[in-house]
């Protein structure tokens, strides 16, 4: 695995956690852990053999298969209504499609 492959791993692992856990100042220990671990093998102290540093990449890639995966199955569930009470969000959907031909939903629907 090159260099160019291991930066790939890093930049998809990075957008994974910005996108499903949030970029927010509570949550940023998540990118500096991220960063931190790519950049040890700068240190002298790493490890320097190739197998190790092949496996640290290959669980990157699995992390960020694991965070896509399950940010992919709560969508999936919430469009199959599987216990998610989606009330407001039809609501919303309604009064969208009422909107885009010139009507407004009953005040019984209204929030």
């Amino acid at each position: 695995m090159g260099l160019r492959d291991t930066l790939m791993v890093y930049r998809n692992l990075i957008k994974a956690v910005e996108k499903h856990i949030g970029k927010e100042e509570h949550k940023v220990h998540f990118t500096d852990f991220i960063r931190d671990e790519f950049r040890k093998k700068r240190n002298l102290d790493y490890p320097k053999d190739p197998s190790f540093i092949l496996q640290r990449i290959k669980l990157a890639q699995n992390y960020t298969y694991l965070l896509n995966s399950v940010h992919h199955h709560k969508d999936l569930l919430f469009s199959y209504n599987i216990a998610v009470d989606r009330s407001n969000e039809m609501t919303k959907v309604l009064g969208k499609s009422a909107a885009s031909v010139g009507l407004r939903l009953p005040d019984v629907y209204q929030s």
